[in-house]
């Protein structure tokens, strides 16, 4: 059996060291068009802001050791054409600019996503994205000249508010635009994001929220940028307006994808095509609350499906549950989290749902540390089972958040949460926990 992957870090790779494992047997070939195939892109900001200085840290697992496994790894080669009808790909060295063919009995496709960047008149020095490995260190190197002052952060997703971290670490005057009225609004509703932007204006962050960029000024190096609302000076530029599933190459396939490329699967990992899998930021994920195919650009997710995926190549026949999109953020001296659907969601699918939002602390007034918490949760509105929950504050919001994507799995109501056994002394909680508590009083 000859199976391919294109593409490695977390999916190809988790599936590829699965299958190989299971299968010794199996030829087992990998091509990756860098020479990066195991490698953790969510510490790039913390890199670039000098929480850490070697970026080889970043690298989970060595090509040495996918190669002693007994997996082909062929790096330096990006497919660039796949004939699934007679299970053909098309394979260019990205050194040499050889063009070959390779054929599989199995295919995984792993492909991963990248940065969106507006279309530009010409490339600018100091203009860059967050995506990969050249990014951090090209960006780290701006941030550590001294006369780079000014930093425009373009998009409020989780890349664009942890560059402001970096940033801030650097002491630069940071000015973040957003098309949105709200940061990070895809993952939180509205009482979540107004105490994260509290915590951004209190920081001196200067918010530009529901504006666009119109253009940039500047020849070799922008200098200025132009927005519907204002004229910003600026010394270099972060672009982090999202990514995009790189499946361009898969034009000529019969492959299903949502309207953005991703990959459509099944709980198995399985696309619409015969012995074609795929997943990570390339493909879907199935929603755990909702059942339907979403476009979740998440390491947990990618890690779990590869390995199903994997698996499954193997014969096992495995399947993931689903996803809950469950994701947390530091934002500066804050962190937030968020796991299940939001009320937002809950609306555009017409469930019928009760929200119940509260503030309370996260242990005791006694012991040193107290701090408040804001929890929301979102429920059906008739059997009170949980459907979806976000947690901000500036002490142990995230390690409760992943309480209550464990109830949220286990399909608990508002009324067992209340009751819920959960640890108390008084450097962690109080006798009722907040998370007690949101469950009784949502009634």
């Amino acid at each position: 059996m000859r199976v391919v992957i294109i593409g490695g870090v977390a999916a190809g790779m988790s599936a590829a060291a699965k299958l190989k494992r299971l299968k010794p047997d199996y030829e087992v070939v990998v091509y990756e068009k860098t020479d990066i195939v195991s490698f953790g892109a969510c510490g790039l900001p913390y890199y670039v802001g000098g929480f850490f200085n070697d970026p080889n840290m970043m690298i989970a697992r060595e090509k040495s050791k996918f190669i002693e496994s007994g997996i082909d790894l062929k790096t330096f080669n990006e497919v660039i054409n796949v004939d699934t009808d007679e299970k053909i790909l098309t394979i260019k060295n990205t050194l040499s600019g050889e063009v070959f063919t390779d054929n599989y009995d199995k295919l995984m496709i792993a492909t991963g996503a990248s940065s969106i960047m507006p279309s530009l008149d010409k490339s600018y020095n100091n203009l860059t994205t967050l995506k990969d490995m050249n990014d951090g260190i090209k960006l780290r190197e701006l941030m550590n000249k001294e006369e780079n002052k000014n930093i425009v952060i373009v998009g409020a997703g989780f890349i664009g508010i942890e560059t402001i971290e970096a940033a801030k670490k650097f002491n630069k005057n940071i000015h973040l635009i957003s098309k949105s009225n709200r940061v990070l609004d895809r993952v939180f509703d509205k009482e979540i994001t107004d105490l994260l932007e509290e915590e951004l204006r209190k920081n001196n962050i200067h918010l530009h929220l529901d504006d666009t960029v119109q253009e940039y000024i500047g020849d070799e190096n922008i200098h200025k940028v132009i927005t519907n609302k204002c004229e910003i000076d600026c010394d270099m530029v972060v672009m982090a307006i999202g990514v995009k599933p790189n499946t361009s190459f898969l034009k000529n396939t019969n492959l299903k994808m949502l309207p953005n490329g991703a990959i459509i699967v099944d709980e198995c990992g399985r696309t619409s095509v015969k012995d074609v899998y795929a997943a990570g930021d390339c493909a879907t994920i199935k929603n755990l609350v909702t059942n339907e195919d979403m476009y979740v650009p998440l390491a947990t997710g990618a890690n779990k499906l590869g390995r199903i995926v994997g698996e499954n190549l193997g014969e096992v026949n495995s399947s993931f549950p689903g996803s809950l999109a469950s994701s947390c953020i530091k934002v500066l001296d804050m962190e937030a989290a968020a796991t299940g659907i939001t009320e937002e969601k809950a609306k555009s699918l017409n469930i019928d749902y009760k929200a119940k939002c509260i503030t309370n602390y996260n242990q005791t007034h006694y012991y040193p540390g107290r701090e408040k918490l804001l929890i929301k949760l979102i429920y059906d509105a008739k059997t009170k089972v949980i459907l979806g929950g976000q947690i901000a504050g500036y002490k142990d919001a995230v390690q409760r958040t992943n309480v209550l994507a464990t109830a949220i799995t286990a399909k608990m109501t508002t009324e067992q949460l209340g009751m819920l056994d959960l640890c108390y002394a008084p450097p962690f909680a109080t006798t009722w926990d907040a998370l007690n508590i949101v469950g009784n009083v949502s009634k």
